[in-house]
């Protein structure tokens, strides 16, 4: 019995280690630079820029060989003495406002950014003209008193005693 107590445990630690996320580092020890406040602020730009080829993950997560070559570029020119701006512009100038994670306002994305309040601004009109439209609820109708039902049936052609048409 205590055999099976064990393997069941291997195979549940087995499983825990299988399960559990594994975050691998995609910045390689051969890129990192000696100088600790030069390699932070590389790490905090590559945190910035996003990666060509991934989409929507930051080259410093990417495991993909473009990524690889930014960030030795963003590496390679704070060591020239860029400034974190300085390295911005260049890569915005190279690759485009898309390789930024998260795009500034400007002129060309500004739709980008009024783009939701505007959908749901438009939503809320449109409801807001919906309700408008329909008015207010129907008074609820009261019973038929018995000389109503009487005209009623007559206009019908459901006179007394004729009873209902096949």
């Amino acid at each position: 019995m205590t055999g099976l107590r064990q393997l069941a445990r291997a195979l549940a630690f087995a499983c825990l280690c299988a399960l559990a996320p594994v975050s691998a580092l995609a910045v390689q020890p051969d890129e990192m630079l000696a100088d600790p406040a030069l390699e932070q602020r590389a790490r905090a730009l590559s945190l910035e820029m996003r990666c060509p080829v991934c989409r929507n993950q930051s080259i410093d997560d990417s495991n993909a060989e473009l990524a690889r070559d930014l960030r030795v570029l963003i590496r390679e020119r704070l060591v020239a003495g860029d400034s974190d701006a300085e390295v911005i512009d260049y890569l915005v100038d190279r690759y485009g406002a898309y390789i930024l994670l998260r795009p500034q306002i400007g002129a060309d994305t500004l739709l980008l950014w009024l783009a939701p309040a505007l959908m749901l601004g438009a939503a809320f009109a449109g409801f807001s003209i919906l309700w408008r439209r329909k008015g207010p609820p129907p008074p609820e109708s009261e019973a038929l008193s018995e000389d109503e039902k009487a005209v009623l049936a007559q206009a019908l052609g459901q006179g007394p005693g004729q009873g209902s048409r096949p």
